[in-house]
């Protein structure tokens, strides 16, 4: 049976790129990227998209991953979080195939470029510690403890305070501590921790530092990732052409 599995959620609605889930990115639609990344991955035994359109759902299958199902409408709105379509799927998953497999790996669309190799090191180390849960986040370049917010009369404020006296906050950069982004490069929930409480990736969540990580949130973001991905190694992977499913593949 299986225990580890990916999923990719894929809903139709986006306002900030319409259509970013499946906007052509290197001669294939987004959503590729993060199902080869996932067929690429050893430790990975099955990719799943869930989805809300039957398009996304044949576009997924094209390109090696499975769509058993579609997600309601209720789930795929702009105010649906990550845990409701993951409870959504395991709960298919139990009345219709009897097993939910034990260990989740999230992988938006929207953080594309990834190396399959770095999945697989999320995996070991998720599996090899005590807490059923990772979360990925990268070292973040200027930390936010120099940022300002902007009052009603037009002064700049510290981020957490409302002191305009800003020059507290310029200091080195050393003398601030270390923060990481979270950037969805990879994230793996336990099936426990899904179905037995309220959260997703429980409490202590293990941290997993990856190299910088582009996300897909504006037009802008996604010309640069345009630009990156003529050259990175899925490309070829992706220009190759489709393959079989992982279950097929174990078949």
């Amino acid at each position: 049976m299986t225990d580890v599995i990916a999923i990719i959620p894929a809903r139709c609605g986006s306002k900030g790129v319409p259509g970013k889930n499946v906007t052509p990115v290197g001669g294939h639609p987004l959503l590729a990227w993060s199902i080869a990344a996932a067929l690429q991955a050893p430790a990975i035994e099955r990719v799943v998209v869930s989805t809300d359109s039957p398009d996304y759902a044949s576009l997924a299958i094209a390109y090696g991953a499975e769509a058993p199902f579609l997600r309601p409408d209720a789930l795929a709105g702009d105010g649906a979080m990550d845990r409701d379509f993951m409870v959504h799927a395991m709960q298919w998953m139990k009345e219709n195939e009897g097993h939910v497999p034990e260990w989740w790996v999230l992988l938006r669309p929207t953080t594309p470029l990834r190396d399959p190799d770095v999945l697989d090191a999320a995996v070991k180390q998720v599996q090899s510690g005590a807490p059923l849960g990772l979360r990925s986040a990268h070292a973040c370049a200027e930390s936010p403890f120099k940022w300002f917010r902007r009052n009603d009369d037009g002064y700049f404020t510290g981020l957490i305070s409302d002191d305009t006296a800003i020059d507290a906050y310029n200091l080195p950069r050393q003398a601030y501590e270390q923060v990481y982004v979270p950037n969805g490069y990879v994230d793996i929930a336990h099936r426990d921790v899904v179905m037995g409480s309220d959260g997703l990736f429980g409490d202590p969540v293990m941290a997993f530092e990856t190299e910088m990580a582009l996300e897909v949130d504006t037009q802008a973001e996604l010309d640069l990732i345009r630009s990156q991905a003529s050259h990175h190694p899925l490309k070829s992977v992706l220009d190759a052409g489709p393959r079989p499913s992982k279950t097929h593949e174990a078949e």
